[in-house]
């Protein structure tokens, strides 16, 4: 987790300096205010707003991003808006979208943020505005129950757990009375549950229109609904997903799109390289055997010796696993030794899925399912036969370095600290990688950046795009974000959050500390956060960068509390569901809730359930990484320098994140507890500091301490009072 040291001067650009990258961006920015009078009177005192949503009031910030948003619709632009948390962001964008949009796709970070979208926020706004627009909400295929499948599962009864008999029986009821077929509907079955992967379907074992089903099915009838509706909220991964596979309904939709907006899109980068990545597993191989067997046996047993068929292919991918006698090991390819059994065993896999292919071409005809398999095991064969030797992928690397190498080298880059400018060249470039667990081996292709495959997607029919989320710039330096993005120039703008940060928060950085790479330093951190969450009385989220260090933070304050007679409840990762542990949470009052990164980012706690915030260590991605090496050493090729041009930005955006969680509403205080001494003693800490709220600060615990005594009186004084009222 430490960081390289930076270089003493960091350049800075702000949001100011961004010019427009296409002529349809320049129109919007050269056109401002087509809308500016309709939006004052929608988002004023007396508009419909405020009479749809009782707790509504005019925010300046909120009716500037409409229409701005507006503006970037009406000029088909680009426009990447930050929003503090506070804002009212979802009315912002969601205003000019129904009113002008036209046809609009919004995406959100996750299926939670989206069922909100779709069953409160969007309802309320078309009300308020009297809009008559349809509105469809499309989920990826493993959230709509099966008719097949189900049916299947039904009369075979392979159910490896005693609880989903139970479960199979309850989706049985709910296919006869749901019309959307949508899992999240069935709350009576857990999401988790393992039957649902014996009743939905994956892209591999569709048969599409060839069903018997087909004219039932619930994944057919979503995407027919969002191919109709004005309105269609996905989340990002389904919208990747289909442009990376062509399999979820956006590639037919996208088309025919006039605005797209993503809500929550600082997730964009991470979820963009998953989808534009390829990752095969040695899981999804076995896997692959199973299924061959069975159908083998099932549909033309006298076709092949099924079982001494699998049987060599199943060897090869354990005998892959095995090259690594390790678990969690993450290597790059050309970290591998050129002597491990890794190579050999790759080789012996790819011949052996050929052997396996040849029966399976002359045996397709035999059944719809063998066929299924034929295709699923070509389409592993392909994945496998993009790894080779450390030599073979430089080879290739160096051939498309060649290709891309027309353009000079922007090195100068390096001395404006302008990384917007566009690299030179397109070509995606990616790193193979293994990663090793205890019972599979996973093959990773990531592309090193995924702005030339998402420009790529944004290219043709000329629409709008926003970007939004509370946490995009660095000190409103937008650069990071918008190379990550490929959004070179795109106009950039951030709205400030409405709450009073210095009269409701400090920001605490405790003294004597050692380094974050030190031994003892979690137990330091620990014996340092004790007595700030005894004045809290509980009320605190410890968030970690680790899971070692959630373990330990766990271990410690359990007997602490123990010791001292202190009755807050313990909250740990991985103990229940993220759901269940922030619902106990809630309702505890005086809970301590200890998390790493899933908590770092989407949950609300408002009011006193939450008045500390603690972090143990800036969020640096681990800089074992194989893809963030790989990512820098491509950088510092161009002249740029990776810590502060990547590094650095990616851990002030995360760290804002955690930040986040602290002040939710007007009515909330509290104490944001930075621990890492880095911020203070390293040249990068002001930057780090400076681009989180404006809180008061403090090194002293005295300080924070008589902090809490005085919401301690303040809570007695208003004992009865409810909590603030909801932002939208």
């Amino acid at each position: 987790m430490t960081a390289p040291e930076a270089p003493a001067e960091i350049p800075d650009r702000s949001a100011s300096d961004l010019t427009p990258a296409t002529p349809e961006d320049a129109a919007a920015v050269a056109a401002p205010g087509v809308h500016d009078a309709e939006i004052d009177r929608l988002f004023g005192a007396g508009g419909p707003l405020g009479g749809a949503v009782g707790s509504y009031r005019p925010r300046h910030a909120q009716t500037e991003m409409a229409k701005a948003i507006a503006t970037a619709i009406a000029g088909q632009g680009t426009l990447i808006a930050e929003a503090g948390t506070g804002t009212g962001k979802t009315f912002a964008y969601l205003v000019p979208a129904l009113l002008w949009g036209g046809k609009t796709i919004v995406s959100t970070g996750t299926k939670t943020l989206q069922d909100q979208l779709f069953n409160r926020d969007i309802p309320t706004v078309r009300k308020a505005l009297h809009a008559p627009v349809s509105v469809a909400l499309l989920k990826g295929r493993s959230n709509y129950v099966c008719h097949f499948h189900l049916e299947r599962t039904l009369q075979n009864g392979r159910l490896t757990a005693r609880e989903d008999v139970g479960y199979l029986r309850e989706i049985s009821r709910f296919v006869k009375s749901t019309s959307s077929g949508d899992k999240a509907e069935l709350t009576k079955v857990p999401e988790t549950a393992s039957v649902w992967n014996l009743v939905t379907s994956t892209r591999d074992t569709c048969f599409g229109a060839e069903c018997q089903y087909y004219q039932d099915c619930f994944v057919m009838k979503a995407r027919k609904e969002a191919q109709q509706a004005d309105v269609v909220v996905v989340n990002h991964h389904l919208f990747f997903a289909d442009v990376a596979l062509k399999d979820t309904g956006i590639a037919e939709l996208l088309p025919s799109a006039n605005t797209v907006i993503f809500d929550e899109a600082h997730q964009l980068p991470d979820t963009a390289t998953l989808f534009f990545g390829e990752t095969i597993s040695t899981s999804q191989i076995l896997e692959l055997c199973r299924d061959v067997l069975a159908e083998g046996l099932s549909h033309a047993r006298d076709g092949a010796d099924w079982a001494r068929l699998v049987a060599p292919v199943e060897r090869a991918a354990r005998d892959l696993r095995l090259a690594f006698s390790e678990d969690s090991v993450r290597l790059a390819l050309n970290q591998i030794a050129p002597s491990s059994t890794f190579f050999p065993a790759l080789d012996t896999l790819k011949d052996c899925m050929d052997d396996m292919i040849a029966v399976l071409e002359k045996q397709a005809e035999r059944a719809e399912t063998i066929e299924q398999c034929r295709d699923r095991a070509n389409e592993l064969l392909r994945q496998l036969e993009n790894w080779g030797t450390p030599e073979e992928l430089e080879k290739i690397q160096a051939e498309a370095a060649a290709k891309a190498a027309a353009k000079p080298a922007e090195a100068k880059r390096a001395e404006s600290g302008d990384e917007q400018q566009e690299p030179s060249g397109q070509k995606p470039f990616y790193v193979l990688w293994v990663e090793a667990f205890q019972s599979s081996l996973q093959l990773h292709r990531t592309p090193l950046s995924i702005a030339p495959i998402f420009n790529k997607q944004r290219e043709g029919t000329p629409r709008s795009w926003i970007f939004t989320s509370a946490t995009l710039a660095v000190k409103k330096d937008f650069n990071h974000y918008a190379a990550q993005m490929g959004l070179w120039n795109a106009p950039a703008q951030s709205w400030p959050s409405p709450f009073n940060y210095g009269e409701q928060g400090i920001l605490y950085v405790p003294q004597n500390l050692p380094q974050p790479n030190s031994f003892e330093y979690t137990d330091a951190v620990i014996d340092a956060a004790l007595p700030i969450i005894e004045a809290a009385g509980g009320r605190c989220f410890f968030l970690c960068t680790t899971l070692r260090a959630v373990n330990r933070a766990a271990e410690r304050l359990r007997a602490e509390f123990e010791a001292r007679g202190h009755a807050f409840p313990l909250f740990v990762q991985g103990e229940a569901g993220r759901t269940e542990l922030l619902d106990r949470f809630r309702a505890a009052g005086n809970g301590v809730l200890i998390g790493s990164q899933s908590f770092w980012e989407g949950v609300d706690v408002r009011g006193d359930a939450l008045s500390l915030v603690i972090i143990d260590k800036l969020p640096f991605s681990p800089p074992d990484d194989p893809v963030l090496a790989a990512r820098i050493s491509e950088m510092e090729k161009q002249g740029l320098n990776g810590f502060v041009h990547h590094q650095l930005p990616a851990a002030i955006i995360n760290l804002k994140q955690g930040a986040g969680r602290l002040i939710r509403d007007e009515g909330d205080r509290g104490v944001l507890m930075i621990c890492d001494p880095r911020i203070i003693t390293k040249n990068y800490g002001r930057r780090i500091w400076q681009s989180l709220p404006p809180f008061k600060r403090t090194r002293e615990q005295e300080v924070v301490q008589a902090f809490f005594r005085e919401q301690d009186a303040r809570r007695a004084a208003a004992a009865g009072e409810g909590a603030g009222p909801e932002q939208h």
